[in-house]
């Protein structure tokens, strides 16, 4: 940013050419937004992305996968829900019961994207979310679980295995729910809650 910018109290922050200009009011903006433009065309002959350029608000825009909000009259970052999409479709993908990966497979994938995935995004504050984040990916890999354990039979031995009674492992084996309804049924979760995972080398983002 040129000098006489910063001089007016802008906040600015740039990655790259993707750069966001803070100012105080929407008019301001507004007036920094056609200066801006009007330097990079003219001066540096650069053209500029109509498209990906606005004024907006710093909670509605997103950069580089965050987003801002207020707490406590102090401004933090967040993860963008554009993200958090992008995020949970990763999952979707890698926990995909019809890719005939073994349990132990599917982690090894799960670790390394979750590693760099948390690395990026652990300055956020984002405990909410991942809360409810790992209650999901727990149930995603219970019910892939469920599905290589095929046959009534084999999940009633592996539930009594896991410490559930005679009696409830067999109501529950013995059932014809889907996979993902029988992934948060009371003896599946008791059978194979974090713990269960995190033994079989699992890393939960956050943890």
């Amino acid at each position: 940013m040129r000098p006489a910018k910063r001089e007016r109290g802008h906040r600015y922050v740039r990655y790259t050419d993707d750069p966001r200009i803070f100012c105080k009011s929407a008019k301001a903006a507004e007036r920094v937004m056609q200066s801006i433009t009007r330097f990079l065309t003219v001066k540096l002959k650069l053209k500029v992305n109509k498209d990906k350029s606005a004024v907006s608000r710093p909670w509605i825009g997103k950069f580089l996968g965050f987003t801002y909000f207020q707490m406590c009259g102090q401004s933090k970052i967040r993860i963008h829900a554009k993200s958090i999409k992008r995020f949970k479709d990763k999952i979707r993908e890698l926990t995909c019961r019809k890719r005939g990966k073994s349990l132990w497979q599917v982690i090894q994938e799960l670790n390394q994207y979750f590693r760099g995935w948390w690395n990026y995004f652990r300055l956020t504050e984002a405990r909410h979310f991942l809360k409810g984040l790992k209650v999901w990916i727990l149930r995603r890999l219970r019910s892939l679980v469920w599905k290589q354990w095929k046959n009534p039979k084999t999940r009633v031995r592996n539930l009594k295995k896991l410490g559930i009674s005679h009696h409830d492992a067999m109501l529950c084996g013995n059932a014809r729910k889907k996979y993902w309804h029988m992934s948060k049924i009371k003896w599946v979760a008791i059978a194979m809650p974090e713990r269960y995972f995190i033994d079989k080398g699992l890393y939960l983002p956050g943890n």
